[in-house]
């Protein structure tokens, strides 16, 4: 399985279709060097380039990325737990209202998965 069949499973065909239709080129560079080759390096795990995606992401203040990466990380081992332990680190040094717009955005990507909840089944 690539990088990005893990990262993007059953949505890696729209997503790719996407980032074609906006630049082929630029599609190319996102697949052949950030996925295929930075995120497939040897060193660290996937769960845990996805953490770190995750946090850069919240950052950069990308809500789209971002909530590709949060799925993206649930599918490669992450819990809902340490994503949101992700997030809440993310305030102490992005600021408070990116980590509430990421914990409100991996609200929707938990409700869109059907996962449970805290305080749910």
């Amino acid at each position: 399985m690539s990088v990005r069949e893990a990262i993007w499973g059953e949505k890696r065909e729209a997503i790719e279709k996407s980032l074609q239709e906006v630049d082929p080129d630029l599609f190319r560079y996102i697949r052949d060097f950030a996925y295929e080759e930075v995120l497939a390096r040897p060193g660290l795990d996937l769960k845990t380039r996805e953490l770190l995606a995750i946090t850069a992401l919240i950052a950069l203040g990308s809500p789209k990325e971002l909530a590709t990466h949060l799925e993206g990380a649930l599918r490669v081992g992450a819990t809902e737990e340490e994503v949101r332990e992700t997030i809440l680190q993310s305030a102490l040094f992005l600021g408070f209202p990116r980590a509430l717009a990421a914990m409100k955005l991996f609200q929707k990507v938990l409700k869109g998965r059907g996962a449970p909840h805290e305080g749910e089944g």
